[in-house]
């Protein structure tokens, strides 16, 4: 078996591997020794990341271009491993959605795919891999939740909700697997150094240097890391663990100024 810090001879399965965080997880991984698996709706993006990987870290890399918002993606991802003669060690569920928008302004098939993506994938890959891993009597699996799973706030009310939904699945399902020897973990991110909230560069790179906000290579780092030790939950920084407690006593009119302000005035009437 391999040590915390070498994974060779694992193989993880990352969703949404092929760009941002999820790019950044398999990195981490292959850094460790660790085979990938790179599931992706993104065609060029996916063949590129994973010979970029396999040049880089001399892992093997596979690539399953999946759309897992459908019905069957746990199924087929299970058919694609098996066919490659895989087994998995390391399950991260990365692939998401987000959107800031109304539930009114927001279209159906988009309300559909929040529940289908963040409910229905996440749950049939950890139940599928989760058993699998039992048999053996190890592995690994980590959910990524968001800090927005703590935040009831208007404009994000799928992401939000969906999110929660994720946190509470794993960490239940945390204390279901610990005794069969599987580690299972959600990883609630804030204050990531991306392009989402559009920040000038100056300012991300002050952020970093405060550590207000981590970078995508940092964060999934020390998530990989929380993963391997079998923590339950992973939120990264002190702003964000603090501000849970704020966004907790904020109170109704301060949501509806957000509303009002950004959203109506916003987006509904640009």
């Amino acid at each position: 078996m391999a040590s915390k810090t070498d994974l060779r001879g694992m193989t993880a399965l990352v969703t949404g591997g092929s760009s941002g965080i999820g790019l950044e997880f398999c990195r981490a991984l292959a850094k460790r020794g660790a085979d990938i698996v790179m599931v992706s709706i993104q065609e060029k993006e996916l063949a590129e990341s994973c010979r970029a990987l396999s040049e880089t870290y001399g892992v093997k890399t596979h690539h399953l271009l999946l759309d897992l918002s459908r019905d069957d993606a746990p199924q087929k991802t299970a058919a694609f491993v098996d066919g490659e003669g895989l087994e998995i060690d390391i399950l991260i569920n990365n692939a998401g959605i987000f959107s800031f928008n109304t539930r009114a302004d927001t279209p159906k098939r988009k309300l559909d795919c929040f529940i289908d993506l963040h409910v229905r994938a996440v749950t049939g890959l950890s139940l599928l891999f989760a058993e699998r891993m039992a048999r053996r009597g190890h592995g690994y699996i980590l959910n990524m939740s968001s800090m927005s799973c703590w935040m009831p706030m208007p404009g994000i009310a799928m992401y939000s909700a969906t999110k929660a939904y994720i946190r509470v699945f794993t960490r239940a399902l945390h204390y279901e697997m610990r005794d069969c020897g599987v580690g299972v973990t959600v990883a609630c991110p804030g204050g990531i150094a991306t392009d989402l909230f559009g920040l000038p560069e100056p300012l991300k790179r002050l952020a970093v240097s405060i550590r207000v906000l981590d970078t995508p290579e940092a964060f999934a780092r020390k998530a990989v890391g929380k993963m391997l030790k079998k923590k339950r939950q992973y939120i990264n920084g002190w702003l964000n663990r603090f501000s849970i407690f704020l966004i907790a006593v904020t109170p109704t009119p301060a949501r509806m100024l957000i509303k009002r302000r950004m959203l109506d005035r916003g987006i509904r009437r640009p």
